[in-house]
């Protein structure tokens, strides 16, 4: 059946397939070679531990930090990609891609009426996820202090994190708390069986911290029956406005027991509140949902559940587009400080020049005829070359740090073969990679690539092109 008509004048073309990019090619090999290193500097810091006795404790917990928010998180996003689906299936997904929180509230009313009802039921707002915050809400758990606007942990639907989240600590104690994050639907986009809705929302009680099972990872640990706070939710809207509706989506899914993304047990009877919190919202009984209407009138409007982080950015205007993530500043970052150190070396080499030719190269200035002016000759020429890469570098991290992907490409390409070239010396050769050899210039070579081969970085320098 033709949605525009008999003489489909107004149909829009199927959308062509999208050709392959190499740059998209590229950014794959990128992604799942960064994976790798990751495991590979997992080991080698697992083998310094055993190399410093006591010392190696040290070597033990950086082994564990690099595993569980490197390495392991890397690997999951890699095998999610393949096998975890891209359509709504009443699930969240994590950072990672694992399966997180499921969807167990839907919300019809402007954005600025869900903050008026929640704020007024007693939720408080959670804040962003920042480097303040997270350090704020470490602080707070370990000293058992009360931290209202704790921020939650990102979760991911449509492929976008969520818009924002409530939450209610309970007896000030930031280990327990109700929260609830939203996401605002596509445009267009129904619930399986064809209802419109404005908004998803997942709630779950945090009963402790501890130990993620799949990542390592330490967060919050959350109560497996998550109708409790579903109802919990709903309650306290309906009690703190007698106006606000509920059309109970019965059965939207199938009871079930499962895990989420930080490995603890879930289970739900599958029911879906749309709580309306306007009164011209489409919950309200009486009024028509939009969604039920011919197959004609809503043909048009159907889209995919699934919307890429470089679409979503693609499709904002200029002064609301993706900021710079920090994955993005971490590698212009670290390229920064790679030529500040390569000035400090250039300093000290000239400093010591004589000295490295008599020790290193085994020159005698006295054998060789106008030694002096033949010593400066060279120093300048070492000092020019270096000095044309380490301004080379300095340009690609500023290019980096504006969303230049060409430049962006050429560091992880150099990292790449840096990191290939030192694993095979490892391997194959007679080069052991440690503390007191390439450790450190290795490890800052996988953690760039880590930095600008993820999707944040990668969405980032696309929406700049």
């Amino acid at each position: 059946m033709r949605a525009d008509g008999a003489d489909g004048a107004d149909a829009e073309p199927p959308p062509l397939p999208r050709r392959v990019s190499l740059t998209r090619v590229l950014d794959g090999f990128f992604f799942v070679f960064a994976g790798a290193a990751a495991v590979w500097l997992a080991w080698l810091l697992l083998n310094q531990t055993f190399a410093f006795g006591w010392a190696g404790v040290g070597f033990l917990l950086v082994f564990w930090l690099v595993l569980a928010y490197l390495a392991l998180p890397r690997l999951h996003r890699i095998l999610t990609t393949i096998y975890v689906p891209d359509y709504f299936i009443g699930r969240t997904r994590t950072s990672d891609g694992l399966l997180g929180d499921p969807v167990n509230l839907a919300f019809d009313g402007s954005e600025e009426a869900i903050h008026r009802a929640m704020q007024a039921a007693g939720w408080t707002r959670a804040d962003e996820v920042t480097l303040a915050s997270s350090g704020r809400i470490v602080t707070s758990t370990l000293t058992r202090r009360s931290y209202d606007e704790a921020p939650v942990s990102p979760l991911f639907l449509f492929d976008r994190k969520q818009d924002f989240a409530y939450q209610q600590e309970v007896a000030g104690n930031p280990a327990k708390r109700h929260h609830v994050r939203f996401w605002r639907t596509p445009d267009g986009w129904l619930l399986p069986g064809g209802r419109r809705v404005d908004w998803l929302a997942a709630g779950t009680f945090d009963r402790a911290v501890g130990f993620s099972l799949f990542t390592l990872q330490v967060t919050h640990k959350i109560d497996a029956d998550i109708d409790i706070e579903r109802d919990h939710i709903v309650d306290t809207l309906t009690a703190a406005d007698p106006d606000v509706r509920i059309d109970m989506l019965r059965d939207f899914s199938t009871g079930y027991h499962s895990r989420n993304g930080g490995g603890d047990t879930i289970r739900t009877d599958g029911d879906l509140p749309v709580v309306a919190v306007e009164p011209t919202a489409r919950g309200v009984p009486g009024t028509a949902p939009a969604a039920f209407g011919t197959g004609a009138d809503r043909a048009g409007a159907k889209r995919s559940a699934f919307e890429s982080p470089l679409r979503l950015a693609e499709a904002q205007p200029a002064p609301h587009r993706m900021p710079r993530p920090a994955s993005t500043a971490f590698g212009a970052g670290v390229l920064v400080l790679r030529v500040l150190a390569g000035i400090l070396w250039l300093v000290g080499l000239a400093i010591q020049w004589d000295e490295v030719l008599r020790d290193d190269l085994d020159i005698e200035l006295a054998d060789v005829p106008d030694a002096e002016e033949a010593a400066r000759v060279a120093l300048v020429v070492v000092c020019t070359v270096f000095g044309v890469l380490l301004l080379v570098q300095l340009v690609l991290a500023v290019r980096i740090w504006f969303g230049g992907n060409l430049a962006r490409i050429a560091v992880m390409l150099l990292a790449t073969l840096n990191i290939s070239l030192t694993a095979a010396e490892s391997l194959f050769g007679d080069v052991e990679v440690t503390v007191r050899t390439t450790f450190v210039t290795v490890a800052l070579e996988i953690l760039l690539l880590l930095a600008l081969s993820s999707r944040d970085a990668r969405a980032f320098a696309r929406q700049a092109r």
